[in-house]
This record gives structure tokens, sequence and C-alpha cells, in this order.
């Protein structure tokens, strides 16, 4: 091995067991799977390309902390190498560490998507906002669904160039019907907020605060 490389395996488990990383550091083991050897920087590109529109969209401190743990696992090594304006370390991926990426892919449990979503947040506090105020929230987050949706639709087309991306491209076709999806439901909530804003205005508000006081307090830890 040459000096230039750190690939120690400290980390690694006698017993077989699959590695206890993050599912971030899997993506980015994944990132090294594609044949090509990349540094920091370009796993933080690929994924701000790729992988950010249905996982994660990783700092550059994430991306190389999980650089680290990855090697420390035995399962990346990385090497100085010259670059335009100065040397930069750049990864690649070992052979356990793609046969441990094999099995996490394969054996991994099926989880459901965690979902965290800002706009929705906001709607669900719409007592204490002000119905234009919320109009224009969910006609801004609809919009920028429509980008996402184009954006996917672009990369995705981008994607055909390397065979070795189709997987890829499959991906980010499902990225751009989701976003589109989540322009579709904005745009029904939209026409949901004058029903609802009718309903909500049967509730009784407290005259200090502004705020609804409960008809059957508790009732939402019995139904």
């Amino acid at each position: 091995m040459n000096e230039q490389q750190v690939a120690t395996g400290d980390d690694q488990d006698p017993t077989g067991a699959l590695p206890e990383l993050p599912a971030t550091a899997w993506t980015v083991l994944g990132m090294l799977s594609f044949g090509e050897g990349l540094s920091g920087y370009d796993v933080k590109a690929w994924a701000d390309w790729s992988v950010h529109f249905f996982y994660w969209s990783p700092s550059y401190s994430q991306v190389y902390a999980e650089l680290k743990k990855l090697e420390r696992h035995g399962l990346a090594v990385s090497t100085v190498e010259p670059g335009e304006t100065r040397p930069r370390r750049v990864y690649r991926i070992t052979a356990d560490g793609a046969e441990q990426l094999r099995r996490w892919a394969r054996e991994s449990e099926v989880d459901r998507p965690v979902l965290k979503h800002p706009t929705l947040l906001r709607l669900w506090l719409a007592h204490v906002n002000e119905p234009d105020r919320l109009r224009t929230i969910l006609t801004a987050h609809r919009d920028r669904m429509i980008e996402m949706s184009d954006e996917a639709a672009a990369r995705a087309r981008g994607a055909d160039r390397e065979p070795s991306w189709a997987f890829t491209r499959l991906s980010l076709r499902w990225s751009e019907r989701h976003y589109r999806s989540e322009a579709e439901l904005a745009d029904w909530l939209l026409g949901e907020l004058d029903e609802t804003a009718a309903a909500f205005a049967r509730a009784e508000t407290d005259p200090a605060t502004g705020l609804p006081i409960a008809r059957r307090p508790g009732r939402w830890r019995r139904d």
C-alpha cells in the first residue's frame, strides 16, 4: 500500500456482522461504488446532483466525517493525488467495502420514509397565522415543488449518458413524479382553505390570546 493511502480497518467486526454505521455513511459508500475515485468535494457535489432529491443533502463536514468512518472500518481507502490547483485526497471503495455495501443494500430493514414537512407543520399551526399569509406559503411551496420536479427531470435526462447510472436515472424519474405530486397536493390544499377556515371560525377563542378554546379537552387522548 502506498504511504499516502489510509485503510486501517481498525473497526472491522471479526464476527462478520455488518458495521454499525448510519445510513448516511452507507450512502457515501454507495457514491464510491460507481467506478470513480471521489474527493469529499466530489461526494458533496454528487449528493447535491442526485441523492438530495430523495434522501440527503449533506454538509461538507458531514461528508468528511462519514468518509473517515468508512476508512476506519476498512470500507474505503484514500490517496493524496495531484489536483488542478493543489493536491486532493481521493477516496475509493475497497473490496470489503463493496461486499459490505451489497450486504447492507440486501439485508437492511425496509423502513417507512421519515417525513418532515415544514409547510405542513405551518399548516398545522394555521390557527396562529393569517389566511392570506398561509395562502402565500402554500403557493410558494407549490412553485418550489414544480421547480424541484423540473430539476429532477433534467438530472434524469443527464443520467442517460452513463449506463452505470441507469438506476440513478430511475430514482430521479421517481423524484420528478414525487415533487410533481407534492405540487398537486399543494393545489388541493389551496382549494380547501376557504372551507377549512370557515369550519375553524366556529371555534371559540380566548379573547386574551386569540387562541382556540377546546370544547372537549383531551379528546385526542381517546380517539
